[in-house]
Formats: C-alpha cells, structure tokens, sequence
C-alpha cells in the first residue's frame, strides 16, 4: 500500500459492526486508494453495452508448443516465471496476440520487446523481439509486429516470451487461447 495514504482509526471494541458500516468502511478505503491511483474509480453499473470480449492467438505462428509455462510466485515480489515461453525459430514472424496499441517497441535492456494495449485492459508484452512497428500503432489480432532475434535467452532453443499484465498483475498467456482454462489473477 502506497504511504501516505491516512487510514482510518480503529473503533471501540464492541459488537461486530453492521453490514452497512463495513460497506461504508470498504467504500471509504476503496475512494482513498482511488485517489492515490492504485485502483481505479468505482463505477456505477449501466445498462451500457456489453464487456468487450477480446479473442487472442498465438504470437508464434505454427502448432502452440509451451516450453515453459507461467508460474505464479507465492508473493509478488518472489520468484516465479510471470509469462509462458512459446517454441519458435530465430528470425520467425511474431503476431499480435489480439488486436490493439503498440505501447513499447524498442529495446529494453539487452532485448527488444513488443508491448501491445488490448481493447479489454489486458498488455501483451513479446520478447526478444525486434520490432516492425512503433509506438502508438494500432495492430489487429495476427499482424506481424516483429522477428524473433537471435538467442537463446533463457530457454534451451530459441524461444518467445509472452507475458501478460492487466495493471501490474500478471496472468497466464495461455489460458487466454481458445479452450484454455480460466485466467487466473496474481496476487
């Protein structure tokens, strides 16, 4: 939690406040953190369109084969492999996943990374990648956004990296494909 942020004091003991009062309380904290940008604004529910249902592939063309998949640290700041490692040819086209913005496309580091903002909150971010496009072009699910560079990195064989965040929460890429299980938030 962000420092600085004033908390409201504890009550007297007594009996277990009323389910009103506790909503009050999670409405009060939930404005405060709000405010300090670590959440984002409550939203009354409207009869609006439906959520935005965003469809993603594969950023490596050819058959899905994980060499090593996402791993979820115990705690945010633990160890952990927060993205899939997808088996490719150095030099091989990479795809956007899904359609969407180009956010980062250079080197970062030693590497090149592509980071593509989706319609539905989630970023896909692909490396070692060098990059065909720049920052601020829109892509469609199955364009060319890249090559795969020379390595390998950390895998055995050359290999993509795809992680995917929605704010700094990490989840797994390949439970966004079609069939996979639920995509499961890191906490």
């Amino acid at each position: 939690m962000p420092r600085g942020l004033p908390l409201p004091a504890p009550g007297p003991a007594g009996p277990p406040p009323s389910g009103r009062a506790v909503g009050g309380a999670l409405a009060a904290v939930l404005t405060l953190l709000a405010a300090a940008g670590v959440v984002a604004p409550a939203r009354a529910a409207s009869p609006g369109p439906p959520p935005l249902v965003v469809r993603y592939a594969s950023p490596a063309p050819g058959s899905l084969r994980v060499l090593r998949p996402f791993a979820a640290p115990a705690q945010p700041w633990a160890s952990g492999h927060r993205g899939a490692d997808l088996a490719s040819d150095e030099g091989a086209t990479v795809l956007a996943p899904a359609a969407g913005t180009v956010a980062v496309a250079g080197r970062v580091v030693d590497r090149g990374v592509v980071t593509i903002a989706h319609p539905d909150g989630l970023r896909s971010s692909l490396e070692p990648v060098a990059a065909s496009v720049v920052v601020g072009q829109e892509v469609a699910a199955g364009e060319p956004v890249g090559t795969l560079e020379p390595g390998p990195w950390h895998c055995a064989a050359a290999c993509l990296h795809w992680g995917v965040r929605v704010g700094t929460s990490y989840v797994d890429p390949v439970a966004l494909l079609p069939g996979a299980g639920p995509v499961v938030l890191l906490e």
